[in-house]
């Protein structure tokens, strides 16, 4: 499979899985902090619905944040769509060829694995990525994508007991490479997900 193939699917897999949540689950919290389930299947197709000329005045209007761009748009186009066509535009776009600002393709995978994450783990869902794909997510981790992400991995060294990866050095915090993953992107997971000495500060409370 190609990158952009992996995407395609990844994408096809999320629309499938939103089709099958309930409206309680739709509005349930998200890993993303603030956001709904929602809020962050409207994220994933927002740089693909609007024009890049909007985003631009959106990120002059929010004096150079684009944490506020994405957040001002995903809440306006949630307030816009109804569940089935946020599910709806995840599909049609799912062959679309939108980069991220930094890396290539493989960073839009991980960006794509990691907003599907934080709507599954956060719902308590049993989705396990394929391991292709999970690995060329895996595979974007590194100083840069965790600064970028705001991702404090100091001293810490994530070991996955599931498939051969590991990142940085320390204290061992081990569990899951999806998990692992999460925490990379600057997420924290829900307890009993996790171990090691370490581990207790990327547990939610």
């Amino acid at each position: 499979m190609g990158i952009r193939d992996k995407i395609a699917a990844e994408r096809r897999d999320l629309a499938d899985l939103l089709d099958t949540l309930t409206e309680a689950q739709w509005d349930a919290p998200s890993l993303c902090e603030g956001w709904r389930v929602r809020e962050v299947a409207a994220h994933l197709t927002m740089a693909m619905r609007h024009p890049a000329r909007r985003l631009a005045r959106e990120l002059l209007r929010a004096r150079g944040s684009m944490d506020r761009v994405t957040d001002r748009l995903a809440r306006a186009d949630t307030a816009a769509l109804g569940t089935r066509e946020l599910a709806e535009a995840l599909r049609a776009d799912a062959e679309h060829p939108w980069k991220m600002p930094i890396g290539g393709y493989d960073m839009v995978l991980a960006h794509d694995v990691v907003h599907g994450l934080d709507i599954t783990v956060a719902l308590g869902l049993d989705r396990r990525i394929p391991e292709d794909r999970l690995r060329t997510a895996l595979a974007r981790v590194g100083p840069r994508s965790a600064r970028f992400f705001g991702a404090d991995l100091s001293g810490v060294a994530l070991r996955a007991d599931d498939l051969d990866w590991s990142f940085g050095s320390g204290e061992p915090v081990t569990g899951p490479a999806q998990e692992l993953l999460l925490l990379a992107f600057g997420r924290t997971v829900p307890p009993g997900r996790l171990r090691g000495g370490a581990a207790g500060r990327f547990v939610r409370v």
